[in-house]
């Protein structure tokens, strides 16, 4: 079994892959500093508590957009799997191609979403990741990243509201009953969710309208409030809450199959040695 991450800026989601399959997956802040020592800890509580063993695991690939993360996990990684430790980024040797003005620049969960999306739907596809900022990212059938647009995420325009503003509560992400809201909190409530709903809809039409090829693109929504905007959205195509850790899973498939053909395993862009 591997452990696949997805460090983002506000939390980082752990997957556990049996093959190809997702036997168990946890959420936890990213914000903490951890030590790899603490790192360690925490895995194998989470891997307990689920009833799997530590020994069990024999790699893992992360996925990391948050650099001081990167490094402990990593270290941690290499005391708990019994095998490779790959880090996916833009100098990973992944099957697409990115076709951007600074490819190098491109955030490692847009590039693992590209590998996921050509490989599960082989189609054209706008991927629309929900997490700190709300990410679209542009995708061809064959396997390539020709970009995207970044916009504030949801809770980030939540707390900014309430952060800005003297007298406005703070209050959960939950879909109001009314778009017309008799307190506070559920006035917030439909701005916040009505409104970014509303601003991917448009945003997403406005993609479509501009993309290069014929074939209208697939959208997938991912990320921890796809399935919550599920019901809000009319452009979602299909929603996989979980497609940034297949793509994880599927990188390191590939990274490590690469490496062992290649007769060596490099410390830099494919499969780290422990």
């Amino acid at each position: 079994m591997i452990l696949v991450f997805d460090v983002g800026n506000t939390e980082t989601t752990i997957g556990l892959f049996e093959s190809e399959t997702l036997r168990g997956h946890w959420r936890i802040v990213s914000g903490v500093e951890r030590t790899a020592d603490e790192f360690g800890v925490l895995l194998r509580g989470l891997l307990a508590l689920e009833g799997f063993a530590a020994a069990d695991v024999t790699g893992a690939a992360i996925g990391s957009v948050v650099p001081r993360v990167t490094e402990p996990l990593v270290a941690a990684c290499h005391v708990l799997a019994d095998g490779s430790v790959i880090v996916v980024d833009a100098r990973a040797a992944l099957p697409i191609r990115v076709d951007v003005d600074e490819p190098l620049t491109v955030g490692a969960d847009r590039l693992i979403n590209t590998l996921a999306a050509t490989r599960l739907y082989g189609s054209d596809a706008i991927v629309v990741d929900m997490g700190t900022a709300t990410t679209f990212d542009c995708i061809t059938g064959d396997g390539v990243f020709i970009g995207g647009v970044i916009a504030p995420g949801v809770q980030t325009a939540l707390d900014t509201l309430v952060r800005r503003t003297s007298k406005l509560p703070a209050t959960e992400l939950v879909v109001p009953s009314s778009v017309i809201g008799r307190r506070t909190e559920d006035c917030i409530r439909a701005g916040v969710m009505f409104g970014q709903a509303e601003a991917i809809d448009g945003i997403v039409r406005r993609i479509k309208k501009s993309w290069p090829g014929r074939e209208t693109p697939l959208v997938v929504a991912t990320g921890g409030l796809a399935e919550t905007f599920r019901p809000l959205c009319s452009e979602f195509d299909r929603v996989e809450p979980h497609l940034t850790l297949l793509g994880l899973q599927m990188a390191y498939a590939h990274l490590t199959s690469k490496a062992v053909k290649g007769g060596k395993k490099s410390r830099d862009g494919g499969a780290k040695a422990r």
